[in-house]
């Protein structure tokens, strides 16, 4: 993961100041409620950021429709690098707090064009606690939806 956090005050952030028009980037998209632009720190030929325009800190803040919207600039943005980069797949990645490894607090989303061989990895420590507990987690689930 980049090094770079950004810790400005919510509005203030990298990504709003982006949207405002007061800090240069290369814009691929821009619609009413998103915006897609070419990441500084390229992980891989036409790696995409999509991001809320509006500013929401992590996809909890998201209104539905900006949700969907962000949805699908993403797979836009996947479609065009299909076209442009012929990868052998796509990742979506999209981080919420400092812990799950967000580094500038305003939504937004990953694509990255991804090659055979290309040295990207996501590796987490897999667990299997069995089917009672993980029953016990779904049920945990539902019972936060209702």
């Amino acid at each position: 993961m980049p090094e770079f956090v950004d810790r400005s005050p919510p509005g203030e952030c990298i990504f709003c100041r982006i949207v405002r028009g007061e800090l240069p980037a290369a814009k691929v998209h821009e619609d009413a409620l998103t915006l897609a632009f070419m990441d500084i720190g390229q992980v891989t030929p036409g790696h995409v950021l999509v991001a809320s325009k509006r500013h929401a800190a992590t996809l909890l803040d998201l209104t539905r429709e900006e949700a969907g919207a962000v949805m699908q600039t993403a797979q836009r943005m996947a479609q065009a690098q299909q076209a442009a980069f012929a990868p052998d797949g796509i990742t979506l990645l999209q981080a919420n707090g400092a812990a799950g490894g967000q580094t500038v607090a305003h939504f937004h989303l990953h694509v990255v064009a991804r090659h055979t061989g290309d040295g990207v990895s996501f590796a987490w420590p897999r667990q299997e606690p069995g089917a009672g507990v993980i029953a016990g987690y779904a049920q945990q689930l539902r019972a936060a939806l209702d």
